[in-house]
């Protein structure tokens, strides 16, 4: 299983951005897929979920209104749009692939990261002026 993220850079405050994690090596549209990002000496935070479907979106506080997930089953791929970027915004950002297929999760279990089971390798998000 492959998942390959990539659309970040180095953006001013008030800018968008949008990542895209590819899927390759598993049957994509039957797993739930969620963003997360981790900051130098901060822990992996949950960023956004999406269930496999792609009818259901969660979002953790920090982004929630300024932010969309979406996904493509017969392109295997999700993206993240953050709008509105501010410096706190500045990490890796990890899209994850849910160990169990076809589940229905609650708010509080996309955030573990142990629903999890595949994690893409990063893609750096800069937020400075």
């Amino acid at each position: 299983v492959q998942l390959q993220a990539s659309g970040g850079g180095l953006v001013q405050p008030g800018a968008s951005l949008r990542l895209s994690c590819a899927a390759s090596g598993l049957p994509f549209p039957r797993y739930c897929m969620g963003w997360f990002r981790q900051a130098p000496g901060k822990e992996r935070d949950f960023v956004a979920g999406i269930s496999w479907s792609g009818k259901y979106t969660f979002y953790a506080d920090s982004v929630k209104g300024r932010s969309t997930t979406s996904r493509d089953n017969a392109a295997n791929t999700v993206t993240l749009l953050i709008n509105s970027l501010k410096p706190d915004d500045t990490a890796v950002y990890y899209c994850a692939s849910c160990r169990r297929p076809l589940a229905y999760y609650d708010k509080e279990t996309y955030s573990y990261t142990s629903t999890y089971e595949h994690w893409g390798q990063g893609t750096q998000v800069t937020v400075s002026s």
